[in-house]
């Protein structure tokens, strides 16, 4: 079993900057792709960017050039820095992470940008 910790998430105003970690413990053998989804009010969840264990790193168009993945593998750590937040950023960001034959969720963590 994989538990997955999310942190960083909050109310941030229009053109603001969040952070998110999400830390990885328990049975973890090998964690192949590590990625943060997010599922907005009405809307399906999507991929909004994922990075491989060599670093090679797939980023939504929607929000390239704003948000930047980054990992610390030692850490089993995936980070997600988000800046020049849009209101259409406003959703609830979910870690997953992949190893072979195997995935897993964090429970989420809300992301909302309003003044």
């Amino acid at each position: 079993q994989v538990q997955l910790v999310e942190s960083g998430g909050g109310l941030v105003q229009p053109g603001g900057s969040l952070r998110l970690s999400c830390a990885a413990s328990g049975s973890i053998f090998t964690i192949n792709t590590m990625g943060w989804y997010r599922q907005a009010p009405g809307k399906e969840r999507e991929l909004v960017a994922s990075i491989t264990s060599g670093g090679n790193t797939n980023v939504a168009d929607s929000v390239k050039g704003r948000f930047a993945i980054s990992r610390h593998n030692d850490k089993n750590t995936v980070y997600l820095q988000m800046n020049s937040l849009k209101p259409e950023d406003t959703a609830v960001y979910y870690c997953r992470v992949f190893g072979t034959g195997y995935s897993y969720w964090g429970q989420g963590t809300q992301v909302s940008v309003s003044s």
